[in-house]
């Protein structure tokens, strides 16, 4: 059996450019509507992948009808919900709360662990029971410190924490049926075919919802902003996680996944000044231990996609 370090390493790394996007880049799409962006920022990168992916349409073509339910099933979740979701929970608090963005990878192991042990029959060894909920012991106390969560905010901030629940859940979910896509296609098809049918869902909603296609409203700035997002921590961060999730149990993945936050918020101390308190500190060193415990533990067997 294989070490699963590049599995891991691989979606660390995305959860990681993830955590850039969050704190960087997302944040200054603010002056267009959330449905939009999500349109956006997978259409775009749909696009590029043209002349590089094309051979995927064979693949895409071949699959069976079961096949392309759970890839349209993680469009939804993963593309569409999942960050419609998370882009309102940012656009309602301005950005100003990182604990609410923090929120979403904190219960999104919650959802992923449950669902690969119910869906993918995966075992959940005491040991990884163990790790995993330290994992998330440091990605609390990375969050809100020895402290309550204060949602005293208004009601913004509670419908913003509701928004990054939802995401988790969404995130979770395709963090599963991902691992199932891919029994029948590689990480570089399975990418392809996401953010296709991801781009196709959010152009029927803004169609049929009467929102329409405001091209006029995007500035140059927003074009370059969703150039780099969509190449670097849109589809350049799937194929890693994709690449990794091959390597991985959907469950190792999921606390993995947990990096989002630990870069997110440092990424907020480095660039906007935000002070780490000691129990944070003390939450990503703990986090960081958990998530190396974790990608230790040995690979899974690589299943063909013939006995799916």
């Amino acid at each position: 059996m294989r070490s699963t370090y590049k599995g891991a390493l691989a979606i660390c790394v995305a959860a990681t450019l993830w955590g850039l996007d969050g704190v960087v880049l997302t944040p200054r799409l603010f002056n267009l509507s959330v449905p939009f962006v999500v349109f956006l920022l997978h259409a775009v990168p749909f696009l590029f992948m043209q002349p590089v992916l094309y051979r995927s349409y064979r693949a895409l073509a071949s699959l069976s009808t079961i096949d392309w339910v759970f890839l349209g099933l993680v469009a939804l979740t993963g593309g569409v919900l999942g960050t419609f979701a998370i882009v309102k929970a940012l656009f309602m608090v301005n950005f100003s709360q990182v604990s609410v963005v923090v929120l979403l990878q904190k219960l999104q192991p919650v959802f992923a662990i449950s669902l690969a042990a119910i869906l993918l029959k995966e075992p959940l060894t005491a040991r990884f029971v163990g790790w995993a909920g330290i994992a998330l012991v440091g990605a609390y106390l990375l969050a809100f410190g020895a402290r309550i969560p204060d949602l005293s905010g208004g009601t913004t901030t509670a419908v913003a924490a509701a928004w990054a629940a939802v995401a988790a859940f969404a995130f979770g979910t395709a963090t599963v049926l991902g691992k199932r896509v891919l029994r029948v296609l590689d990480f570089r098809q399975a990418t392809f075919g996401r953010y296709g049918l991801t781009a196709l869902f959010a152009l029927l909603y803004l169609v049929f919802s009467g929102h329409g296609l405001p091209f006029g409203e995007v500035t140059p700035f927003n074009w370059l902003l969703i150039l780099v997002i969509g190449l670097t921590t849109g589809s350049g961060a799937i194929f890693l996680y994709y690449f990794g999730l091959t390597r991985v149990r959907a469950s190792v993945s999921a606390v993995c996944e947990l990096c989002l936050p630990l870069s997110a918020i440092l990424l907020d101390y480095l660039i906007n000044g935000s002070v780490l308190r000691p129990w944070q500190w003390a939450g990503a060193a703990t986090l960081v231990m958990a998530i190396t415990m974790v990608s230790i533990q040995p690979a899974e067997r690589r299943t063909s996609p013939s006995s799916s």
